[in-house]
């Protein structure tokens, strides 16, 4: 409840989503020590330079990449037919329709760990031998980890996409608002073409992620340090998405203040 109260205060100062800006202080407030357990894991490798450095290089490009994809986006030119003058002229207005590569953000990441470590938390509970054998197979090092990850995200990525773009309402709230894709006709056709840019899409962020999760393991492996996995994949996702978010937001009210602050000038003049 505490945690709840200090995210509608944040909320209220219009900093960004409160919640999420908990989420982020907790992340980053780990990371020192996180550092300096790496460093002290690098010291008992002979190669511990080429260690820290392949392990804070692979850090520093995940998220490089994570900030590119997420700022990533599709957009769609658009054309408004508005009316100007009683002789019925019509007046095209040009703009464009943006679609995120990754509007799923991290959620196909949360939905594929959670069901992934279900088998292991029965086996936990029960002597069954098949759960036992699932947990195993797909469990981090198992032979169906990296297979079943991947795709429990791709589809989860599909179908969040989806969820949250329905291609036939943005169609018909296309339609109602005069707007065309140039060379698609409304209705129809443009449900079809919003869907296969959604589907284009949905793969080209299924890719990201899994690469995105399958990365700490690969580091890992090539480095022999074990705690990477608390910086990488959903942490990162999180970070990044955080962190652009509470720029814009503050952004955004710069100019509102200096807006209001005009406005404000110009009629005490």
């Amino acid at each position: 409840m505490i945690l709840m109260y200090i995210g509608e205060v944040l909320n209220e100062l219009k900093l960004g989503n409160g919640t999420s800006l908990l989420i982020f202080a907790n992340i980053v407030s780990s990371l020192p020590s996180s550092i300096g357990q790496t460093v002290e894991q690098s010291k008992t490798d002979g190669n511990g330079a080429f260690t820290l450095a392949v392990f804070f290089g692979a850090f520093l490009l995940s998220t490089l990449g994570v900030v590119y994809v997420q700022e990533a986006e599709r957009k769609i030119p658009m054309q408004y037919s508005t009316k100007f003058n009683s002789q019925g002229a019509g007046l095209s207005k040009s703009s464009y329709l943006p679609f995120k590569v990754n509007s799923a953000g991290v959620m196909p990441i949360i939905f594929s760990s959670s069901l992934m470590a279900l088998p292991a938390t029965l086996a936990r509970f029960t002597d069954n031998g098949a759960v036992t054998s699932v947990a195993k197979f797909i469990y981090p090092g198992g032979a169906g980890y990296i297979p079943v990850n991947v795709a429990l995200i791709c589809f989860f990525n599909y179908f969040y996409t989806f969820l949250q773009l329905d291609p036939k309402d943005v169609a018909e709230q296309l339609k109602r608002q005069g707007a065309s894709i140039p060379g698609v006709r409304p209705g129809k056709n443009t449900r079809e073409y919003i869907t296969r840019v959604l589907e284009r899409l949905s793969l080209l962020g299924s890719l990201f992620l899994g690469f995105l999760a399958l990365t700490p393991g690969g580091v890992e492996k090539l480095t022999g340090l074990q705690t990477f996995r608390g910086f990488a994949g959903t942490s990162l996702l999180i970070l990044v998405g955080v962190a652009t978010d509470c720029a814009r937001k503050v952004k955004s009210e710069l100019v509102m203040q200096k807006y209001s602050t005009s406005i404000e000038d110009f009629y005490k003049k």
